[in-house]
């Protein structure tokens, strides 16, 4: 009997094959068999407006005022947001902003700092 590789996602023991994928019962990813574990969960690099690559904890400016959605708030030009995170979607980045709080902001309207 062949061992089965766990999930890479899930770390699932109970994978199978499917013709030339394994499939993960327990959280429905799928990769290929010949796909090693870093290019199954690569993600592709979140970038700036000047093309500098964004991480998790970097400190960006924001280059653009931005209307918050919902209120009379403003993030004004130069506002610095400290420890940001990155997370999937339109919005790419997850912070906190002084005097407003936490919201998302699109990469495009920042600068890394």
């Amino acid at each position: 009997m062949s061992v089965l590789p766990k999930c890479p996602k899930c770390s699932s023991e109970y994978t199978y094959e499917d013709g030339n994928l394994y499939i993960c019962p327990e959280c429905a990813h799928e990769w290929e068999k010949g796909a090693t574990v870093d290019s199954a969960e690569q993600k592709p690099a979140v970038r700036d407006a000047y093309g500098n690559e964004l991480h998790d904890g970097d400190t960006v400016t924001v280059i653009k005022d931005l209307k918050v959605k919902g209120s009379s708030s403003v993030v004004k030009v130069g506002t610095k947001v400290k420890n940001i995170r990155l997370v999937e979607g339109d919005h790419d980045i997850d912070c906190k902003i002084d005097g407003i709080g936490a919201m998302q902001l699109k990469s495009e309207f920042v600068k890394k700092a």
